[in-house]
């Protein structure tokens, strides 16, 4: 029998209005966002519905807001619908939104979490001195062998994001970021694509920042998870609550292994998956990475009846 899953987005998805249909249009919703803003002591329901998106965008304000934006949705599909997901994940800051659908981690405190998360990494590096890097049209084994060539010990760069088959995102120190984007390009790389970010993830850079996330992680009980989750430094399932301090700390300095991820689903028998928040990049890359799986999005409040039709 075919499987569902449930994924969720991470940092790139955030725009202005995130959330706004759900919380308009259900009780639900309403509440998830007055829960964060509880929990928060600031208006994460104003600054997601009007922005400005230079708000947004700071790290420490993207990442409470898109978490608690994923799980107004996610509490309404779950009302509405009797779906039942065999396998969660989300990429980088969405596996703490996987989390909490999974049971493990309450949504308050996943809320709070991530602001700190995001904290701790903006105050990780000083302004310039990081940067991340799309490159389109290689696989993996040549941008691993191009941030080999292309790192020292004074600065290195590493793949970040395995987000497709030909998309991989790097991450690192600016002048070996540089480097490595210019070797991708004589490689023969289709587009080399420098993202607007305020903090190199998923690097070595990070680690200051894995070191504080750990201190405030110690202070959470983590349950285990009524729903496998599959975590992005491992791409495998995971229901033990035991393992996961470690795994979100080591997340941080570690790559998303997205393709992986999706693979594993597909060979357990996922059929059918829905991107549950904001935005539409990871039905995207989804499709690129597993074509014969089924993804649907769940984005906005008009996309419920399309769900509700596509699994009756």
């Amino acid at each position: 029998m075919s499987k569902l899953a449930f994924v969720f987005p991470g940092q790139g998805s955030q725009s202005v209005g995130m959330g706004k249909s759900f919380f308009e249009s259900f009780d639900i919703a309403r509440k998830t966002f007055e829960e964060a803003n509880d929990a928060l002591g600031f208006d994460i329901a104003r600054l997601s519905f009007e922005g400005p998106q230079e708000e947004i965008d700071k790290t420490e304000i993207t990442q409470p807001a898109l978490l608690t934006a994923s799980i107004a949705a996610l509490r309404v599909l779950n009302e509405k619908t009797d779906l039942k997901p065999a396998y969660l994940s989300g990429h980088s800051l969405g596996e703490y939104t996987a989390l909490v659908a999974a049971g493990s981690l309450e949504f308050r405190d996943a809320v709070k979490l991530v602001h700190l998360r995001g904290k701790f990494m903006q105050e990780s590096v000083p302004q310039g001195v990081g940067r991340m890097c799309a490159i389109l049209g290689l696989g993996i084994e040549d941008v691993q062998v191009i941030c080999d060539s292309a790192s020292i010990d004074a600065a290195r760069v590493v793949p970040a994001n395995i987000n497709s088959p030909e998309q991989i995102v790097i991450s690192g120190h600016a002048a070996a970021v540089e480097i490595a984007a210019n070797l991708a390009k004589e490689r023969g790389a289709k587009r080399v694509v420098p993202l607007q970010v305020s903090a190199p993830s998923h690097s070595p850079l990070m680690e200051a920042a894995a070191e504080r996330l750990a201190e405030e992680l110690n202070k959470i009980t983590f349950k285990d998870f009524n729903i496998p989750v599959l975590t992005n430094v491992e791409a495998k399932p995971l229901s033990d609550a035991s393992k996961i301090k470690g795994l979100l700390k080591d997340q941080l300095t570690s790559p998303v292994r997205w393709v992986d991820i999706i693979r594993r689903m597909k060979q357990d028998g996922v059929a059918n998956i829905i991107e549950v928040g904001p935005g539409k990049v990871l039905t995207g890359l989804i499709k690129r990475i597993e074509k014969e799986i089924n993804s649907f999005n769940l984005n906005e409040a008009s996309e419920l009846e399309k769900i509700t039709t596509a699994f009756q």
